[in-house]
């Protein structure tokens, strides 16, 4: 790989993966908000409408900081894959272009409503500001999917005269089975960060010993919504995306597993070393014939190794593919394992006591953040794409050298940094603001108490 190449490469590489911080939060906090609203119009309460309003503001903030990393993202098509851009933009540009124009205006509008609306619209209005907000956020989720998901299997493009590709039938692209699947494990990802969020604040609060309340509700619904979507994470929706890659991609799979020999009765490698120059797993665990199973529901399938293919089709990094996606699959393991237990002891009544098992909650926040991370790395290769269907397109910019789009990147993370203290001073000041007019109202009802008391005591 050239040096021109690998910048361009670790400058889209962080970008995506910094943006992603965010949009994982806002996408998976948006039915829990939903579901609090919920609550609090079912049963009248009001603590339920303090916690949503307390994640709504979290929301915002997560919200407007996805924006600012998401931006230089549509930016880096032209920058760092201008070619790309050229040959595929008549496709990618639609689902790129609804996600700006329809998904983030229903979002960010009703996220407005949302904030600052509540007295005039309602308890029922607010609600259906939270499903707008909900829905909007799932939505641009949707068409940044689908375009991904067109590059790892395109369908509904035809190719047009000067070589690039038009989209020749929309409901192909936006229905791309593809898509769906990717759509669904990736959404339940979201939710899995959200609920672990949420109940890592609750346990820090109950741990603390204030806000206990608020402590509690944040702990049941971050556990139940955790554990439901930590399943739906492992089946229907990581198993069906897993099964669409064996059908379409097998070469990936291959890689993902390390697999370098075809063989029937495929084992799966729960833990161990791939060695590529030596073509085989080093320190290897594993469970004999459960990848065949995984992958076809017949224990003694056959199942394609690397062997199968030529070198030049390989993933060009086998160990960053095999790590990522074992970090991913033993990460929502461990997910599904600590919901069981916590659900197991809300169920009984002792969650809220158990500090042991809060101490877990707290200190599981960063881990969905990692797995979640590592379900991106594990993504299939959108390079697929152009070795299918361009293999001798150049898809980068005309950068010859890597001194040539160094500039770029260090003007790039000039700017995001500078943006990036921008947006956390205006939240510090948003923060401190509300707690100097809370302490504003405070000082003056205790001002006016006392001039009652005065003017009372004399009369």
């Amino acid at each position: 790989m050239d040096s021109a190449l690998l910048v361009h490469r670790l400058h889209f590489a962080f970008t995506v993966t910094f943006h992603y911080l965010f949009p994982q939060l806002t996408m998976g906090l948006a039915p829990l908000v939903v579901v609090l609203k919920t609550l609090a119009l079912r049963r009248g309460n009001e603590t339920y409408n303090q916690a949503a309003r307390f994640w709504a503001r979290i929301f915002g903030i997560n919200f407007v900081l996805g924006v600012v990393t998401g931006i230089p993202m549509e930016f880096q098509f032209g920058t760092n894959w201008s070619h790309f851009s050229r040959f595929a933009g008549g496709v990618i540009g639609q689902t790129l272009a609804m996600e700006g124009m329809f998904a983030f205006f229903l979002e960010s509008s009703f996220l407005g409503l949302f904030l600052y609306g509540e007295k005039r619209l309602g308890p029922r209005g607010h609600w259906w500001s939270a499903v707008a907000v909900f829905l909007g956020s799932w939505l641009s989720g949707f068409f940044i999917i689908a375009t991904d998901a067109w590059m790892q299997h395109p369908v509904g493009y035809a190719k047009a005269a000067d070589g690039s590709v038009q989209l020749s039938s929309f409901w192909a692209l936006v229905l791309n089975p593809w898509a769906w699947w990717q759509y669904a494990h990736n959404m339940s990802g979201a939710v899995i960060t959200g609920a672990f969020v949420m109940a890592s604040v609750g346990a820090f609060y109950l741990l603390w010993g204030k806000f206990e309340e608020y402590g509690r509700i944040f702990v049941r619904v971050g556990v139940v919504a955790g554990l439901i979507f930590s399943v739906l994470q492992l089946f229907p929706t990581g198993d069906g995306q897993g099964r669409l890659i064996a059908a379409e991609q097998p070469v990936t799979l291959a890689a993902m597993e390390s697999l370098f020999a075809s063989q029937p009765g495929a084992p799966l490698v729960l833990i161990g070393q791939p060695n590529v120059d030596e073509r085989k797993i080093d320190n290897p665990v594993v469970i004999p014939q459960a990848l065949s199973f995984l992958t076809y529901r017949v224990w003694k399938a056959e199942v394609k190794g690397l062997d199968a293919f030529p070198p030049d089709a390989w993933p060009t990094n086998i160990d960053l593919l095999y790590y990522s996606y074992h970090i991913m699959v033993g990460l929502g393991t461990l997910f599904i394992a600590f919901m069981i237990v916590a659900a197991f002891l809300l169920r009984g009544g002792r969650l809220f006591s158990s500090r042991w098992m809060l101490w877990i909650l707290l200190l599981a926040l960063p881990f969905p953040y990692i797995a979640n991370t590592a379900r991106q790395k594990s993504a299939a290769n959108p390079g697929w794409f152009m070795a299918s269907c361009a293999p001798s397109m150049d898809i980068r910019s005309e950068f010859q050298q890597a001194t040539g789009c160094l500039p770029c990147w260090a003007s790039w993370e000039c700017t995001w940094c500078s943006e990036y203290c921008s947006c956390f001073w205006c939240a510090a000041r948003l923060s401190t603001a509300r707690k100097r007019k809370a302490d504003r109202r405070t000082s003056n009802r205790a001002a006016v108490a006392a001039v009652e008391e005065r003017c009372f005591s004399a009369a």
